[in-house]
């Protein structure tokens, strides 16, 4: 009976991971910040394999044309059509399922990790917005009170909001061009001062 490497698509990486039953519903403690960094720290530490990569080796790992997921799946079933493939690879079809299997499980963890990054970053962005909206409310309610002398002690504050603004908007300077130095210039020959009447005094002496 031949064997066959299991197929991307009959595999549902979600089927197994995931404890509630449809119809339940689970009421989280917000973490705070510094809670959310330490447990991930700890999860980091506990994963299998965990690589930093450069640009570098990215892009030599970037999937292309010759590597693509069809073309990879239809080589690897080769493995479990024919025992003489399997052990000239020295691999046995059982350990490329496995692998292939664990693949599938770690692509799901690598987009729910980057859709939890990208709520995170959703978040902060939001929190920034309304940091500055609040900033700018503040900004304005201070300058007419500033205009009363009641209030001189908004003054200065005032004003180095209004410096900071005005650095803000201020076009960025291009960078300086470094100098070049100037080549040397040729040596020029300098014209003989002797005369044409004098040359021809020379000779008849």
């Amino acid at each position: 009976m031949k064997n066959y490497i299991l197929n991307n698509s009959s595999t549902n990486p979600h089927a197994a991971a995931d404890p509630q039953q449809p119809g339940t519903t689970q009421q989280a403690t917000p973490l705070t910040a510094d809670a959310v960094i330490e447990q991930i720290r700890a999860l980091r530490a506990q994963l299998p394999a965990v690589a930093a990569l450069n640009v570098k080796e990215r892009r030599a790992l970037r999937t292309g044309a010759t590597n693509s997921e069809p073309i990879v799946q239809s080589s690897l079933n080769v493995i479990g059509v024919s025992g003489n493939v399997a052990s000239a690879l020295g691999q046995p079809v059982e350990n490329v399922r496995a692998m292939q299997q664990d693949a599938i499980f770690w692509k799901a963890v690598e987009e729910e990790a980057r859709n939890f990054v990208e709520g995170i970053a959703g978040a902060n962005a939001i929190r920034r917005q309304k940091l500055a909206r609040l900033g700018a409310q503040a900004y304005l309610i201070s300058s007419q009170l500033a205009k009363d002398p009641e209030n001189e002690v908004l003054v200065p504050h005032v004003e180095e909001i209004k410096r900071l603004k005005r650095i803000a908007r201020r076009p960025k300077k291009p960078a300086t061009p470094v100098p070049q130095q100037p080549s040397a210039a040729p040596a020029t020959q300098v014209p003989s001062t002797s005369s044409p009447d004098a040359s021809s005094a020379e000779k008849k002496a």
